[in-house]
């Protein structure tokens, strides 16, 4: 998909998938001491601004320069600081041994990216650092609640265990589960979370 297809998608809707972070999201990083973490192709923010209103250092981009400034304006009104970007997953450097945790919510790529994209967060995660993971299962082929057409864009759980070889597995479930996440996420889902530390 375009960046224009992106752009005009975040600017046709007040909301696209919703102002409330991930629950699944949500209940890992409670678990956690805050630190700093990364959160690619964030949209408008939902997560980032959760994240630093319970004391992140949040870093976030987005292919979607509509969905960072949108991010930054709701960041702004929540009187909380994340530090947005506009950049491509394709083409992005993430340095590395620098996140306490690297959240990727519905992040979902063609697979000669993914592959690589994925041993870029193993690298960019500190020792003992926390990767989760949610988005939509091959079975989401089934359902019109959202997400891509084409199997190749979507996760298996034995896809994320190759991916993520460096973490040590501490979750790795396909749930079914009922999205009411903005226009764009509503329905029946099939939806993997994964959640992994580097060792």
């Amino acid at each position: 998909m375009t960046k224009e297809f992106w752009n005009n998608r975040y600017t046709e809707h007040d909301t696209v998938y919703g102002d409330q972070p991930s629950q699944f999201f949500k209940g890992r990083i409670q678990q956690l001491t805050p630190g700093r973490l990364l959160l690619p192709a964030e949209g408008e923010g939902r997560n980032a601004i959760f994240a630093a209103q319970a004391g992140w250092q949040v870093d976030a981009f987005d292919y979607s320069s509509v969905a960072a400034l949108r991010a930054l304006e709701r960041a702004s009104k929540n009187g909380v600081a994340i530090n947005y970007t506009v950049q491509e997953i394709e083409f992005c450097s993430l340095p590395k041994n620098t996140y306490d945790v690297i959240g990727l919510i519905y992040v979902h790529l063609m697979p000669g990216i993914r592959a690589a994209f994925h041993a870029q967060c193993v690298s960019a995660l500190k020792q003992g650092g926390t990767l989760i993971l949610e988005g939509f299962s091959k079975e989401q082929l089934h359902f019109s609640s959202g997400g891509p057409k084409n199997e190749a864009m979507l996760y298996s759980n034995e896809l994320l265990v190759d991916d993520f070889q460096g973490l040590q597995v501490t979750k790795n479930t396909l749930e079914m589960r009922v999205l009411n996440d903005g226009p764009f996420h509503q329905g029946k889902a099939a939806i993997i979370y994964f959640a992994g530390v580097k060792v």
